[in-house]
């Protein structure tokens, strides 16, 4: 399933199964899934975890995964899960030196923070609340503090199909020793263009390939 904007009364279902889709992707060349708990980021549980524990498992790829991480305990439940990367977003934002706990634990190749954005500040909690901190200080801070990636949303793209924020990811890139990944909004091959042009590591896509908007198999092996 996917919001509009980030709004939970704006939802398409697209499957009822989503091991599904992620073997859908696989066939269609993916070598990375981008796996988000709606329930968890609204409630800070994890009643998905055994759905990503088998999709970790059947795929056989790498995942990454958010959407209610508070706790260590959280992010070692979904590493021995089988997942990959864990994605820390409102408690790095509330609470950054749980981010350098998290790392000195888990290692910073399995932390990925997320922030997610009403324009230049970042949202917690779902994307429903506002922190009053904006998306590119916070990333600076990040970056003194062993984190290597960062998923940057902005939330009034997400879900549009309308083009992602080229002008303040690329700023991010520029201005951050990190890996920068764009999500929101990404909905053709030009938009994937343009975030390639600018830099970026990598670029979650949702809604552009449930509604056939954007081609996985070609825009694979335009890249191989």
């Amino acid at each position: 399933m996917r919001l509009r904007q980030g709004n939970f009364d704006e939802v398409t279902v697209y499957g009822e199964d989503p091991l599904v889709a992620a073997m859908e992707w696989k066939n269609q060349g993916a070598q990375y899934l981008h796996v988000i708990d709606l329930d968890g980021a609204r409630t800070g549980e994890s009643p998905n975890l055994g759905l990503i524990r088998r999709i970790a498992r059947e795929t056989g790829l790498p995942v990454q995964t958010g959407g209610g991480i508070r706790s260590i305990e959280s992010i070692r439940s979904r590493l021995e899960a089988g997942v990959e990367r864990v994605i820390i977003g409102t408690r790095a934002v509330n609470e950054p030196e749980f981010v350098i706990e998290a790392i000195g634990k888990f290692g910073a190749e399995h932390i990925v923070v997320g922030l997610d954005g009403h324009e230049e500040y970042a949202a917690t909690a779902g994307w429903e609340e506002d922190s009053g901190k904006t998306i590119l200080d916070l990333a600076r801070s990040f970056d003194g503090m062993g984190v290597r990636t960062i998923i940057y949303t902005d939330i009034s793209k997400d879900g549009m199909l309308t083009g992602p924020n080229i002008i303040y990811t690329e700023q991010l890139v520029n201005e951050t020793g990190m890996d920068i990944i764009a999500s929101g909004g990404i909905g053709s091959s030009f938009d994937l263009e343009r975030l390639e042009e600018i830099g970026v590591e990598g670029a979650v896509l949702g809604k552009s390939l449930y509604e056939g908007k954007i081609d996985l198999r070609a825009e694979i092996s335009k890249r191989l």
